[in-house]
């Protein structure tokens, strides 16, 4: 059954460990997420060639995923009550069912939105997305061996894509979470009709819209247009947030 989230911590690479993820609790977030993380020995090797051009933040090794994460959700869990993610690329399902498995997670997320060149060559991230039926096959088989609810992060507006669809999909295989990164290319905001769009495809599955959530205004704005939650990153960076986010929950109720 989907959890009653509103405000969630989006995944940030190197960033959104424990440690970052308590500092934010306290603001208001239903729902924090861990990672993203290399799940398998592939998406760990890609991390390794992206670490060598400056972006150390990806370089991570799936051996070591399940005792982190063991870890880092029990040190959450021990001090607040707060919905844990993790986030998660892989080419192979059974490592992300592993993770499921541990008790202080409450959701798994298939990461089909990471564009890192080395990943998307192997077949994983955003490009999961040009390849819907091996996108469909590895969701369907995470969906039925997780001990955890499932979301899947998209990523909008891909060329050659059609966003609506592959949510319609995920919907259909019973996914708890889209997880909808709306970016509008060229534009700094994010694509409110695209939300829209997706939003009226779905029957089962909850929204959360991510994209230039910023304030009390833009969170708003993505709620009316079709989302049943929103997610947060570049607004919490810092690890503080300039806006008060039980303001947003006040208006709601």
């Amino acid at each position: 059954m989907v959890a009653d989230i509103i405000i969630v911590l989006a995944p940030m690479a190197g960033i959104t460990d424990a440690e970052f993820c308590m500092k934010l609790i306290p603001y208001g977030f239903d729902a924090v997420t861990l990672g993203g993380y290399n799940a398998d020995e592939e998406t760990s090797r890609a991390g390794r060639l992206i670490a060598q051009r400056g972006r150390p933040e990806f370089d991570f090794d799936s051996s070591e995923l399940k005792s982190i994460v063991e870890s880092e959700a029990s040190r959450i869990k021990d001090s607040f009550e707060v919905l844990v993610s993790v986030n998660l690329r892989a080419l192979d399902p059974e490592p992300i069912m592993e993770i499921s498995s541990i008790r202080e997670v409450d959701i798994v997320e298939i990461n089909a939105h990471c564009r890192q060149p080395e990943i998307t060559s192997l077949g994983a991230g955003q490009a999961m997305l040009h390849d819907p039926e091996f996108m469909e096959d590895f969701t369907s088989e995470v969906v039925k061996g997780a001990n955890a609810e499932v979301s899947v992060k998209i990523r909008g507006n891909v060329p050659g894509v059609d966003t609506a669809d592959i949510a319609g999909m995920l919907d259909d295989l019973g996914v708890s979470y889209i997880h909808l990164d709306a970016m509008k290319p060229g534009e700094d905001r994010a694509d409110l009709e695209l939300v829209g769009e997706v939003s009226q495809n779905l029957r089962n599955s909850a929204l959360i819209g991510n994209n230039s959530v910023r304030d009390p205004e833009s969170a708003a704005a993505m709620l009316a247009a079709g989302a049943d939650a929103v997610s947060i990153a570049r607004a919490a960076i810092s690890g503080r947030i300039d806006f008060n986010l039980r303001e947003l929950r006040f208006n709601l109720d």
